[in-house]
This record gives structure tokens, sequence and C-alpha cells, in this order.
């Protein structure tokens, strides 16, 4: 994993800090470290942004809002899945509302073009599960990478369609 806080401009770093040191608060307490570590890649993507938005708003609503656009992706907020929270239990974990971090969430969704299985937010516990993250499209047809031959494989690998060699 790339470090979190590469490229972070100096103006933002201490802002970013804080957030970051928000969110891996609340993971401890309702996810893992691997969602902390994904949602500290995002903050510092929201850091990299010109204007940053991190500039305005409060801090702890940036960290909900970082988080629950992980746990959306990756479904954390479905108790069949694990690690899995509650949304209110995350949201409390960061002192806002479900509905603060909610509609920050999806700012930062519509701020990066974030859906549901997005492999680039996809925790790498979870790709495996993630069969948008193996479709590639073939003469047409769309298939799953995993069951074609392997210098399809690579060759997808080697234009950064899938996230690895299966």
């Amino acid at each position: 994993m790339p470090k979190q806080s590469s490229g972070v401009p100096s103006q933002v770093k201490p802002i970013f800090d804080e957030i970051v040191q928000l969110i891996n608060s609340a993971c401890r307490q309702c996810l893992d470290e691997e969602c902390a570590g994904a949602a500290a890649l995002l903050v510092a993507a929201l850091a990299r942004k010109r204007p940053s938005p991190l500039l305005k708003g409060k801090r702890n609503v940036w960290a909900a809002g970082v988080i629950f656009t992980i746990a959306r992706v990756n479904f954390l907020f479905d108790p069949s899945v694990q690690p899995s929270c509650r949304p209110a239990d995350l949201a409390a974990a960061c002192g806002v509302s479900q509905s603060s971090a909610s509609a920050k969430a999806r700012d930062i969704e519509r701020l990066f073009g974030i859906g549901p299985f997005d492999r680039k937010w996809t925790l790498a516990s979870k790709l495996d599960d993630n069969t948008m993250a193996w479709l590639i499209m073939i003469d047409g047809l769309i298939v799953d990478v995993r069951t074609e031959p392997r210098d399809i494989q690579e060759e997808a690998f080697r234009l950064g369609l899938i996230p690895y060699l299966p």
C-alpha cells in the first residue's frame, strides 16, 4: 500500500493528519486497520484536490464521510460481511450524526465518481469477492477474466484492467 500522506500539500498536511487520526480511532472502534488505511488514502486524494475541500468543514464530518464512503463501496454496513458496522455506530464513533456522515459521503462519491464495487476503493481482502473488478470486454462480450486463458489475463493486467493476476 502506498504511503498514505504521499503528495499531500504542506498547507493541508495538519488537517490531513487530524482527519486520519479521527479515522484511525473510529476504525479501531468499529471496523479494522485495513479500512483505516483505505480511508487514509481517500483523505490524501481529497487533500491533493485543488483547492482541497478539506480546507472547509468540520474534521470529524470529513472523517465520517470518508469512512462511510469506504464502507459503502465494500458493503461494510451489511451485518453478513466481516468486518461490519452499523452506520449509526460508525457516525457516533466520529461524533457526528448519521445524516451528516451520509451526506458527506455522497459529496465525496460524487467528487470522485465512486460507486458500489469501485475497484480503486475496494479493500484488498474483498477484491476476490468483487466481480466487477474482474469483468472485461472481449469481442463485445463481457467476461470474467478469471475464466479466460492466462495470456488474456496477463494482457488485462498489463493494461490495468484487473487488480492482479489471478
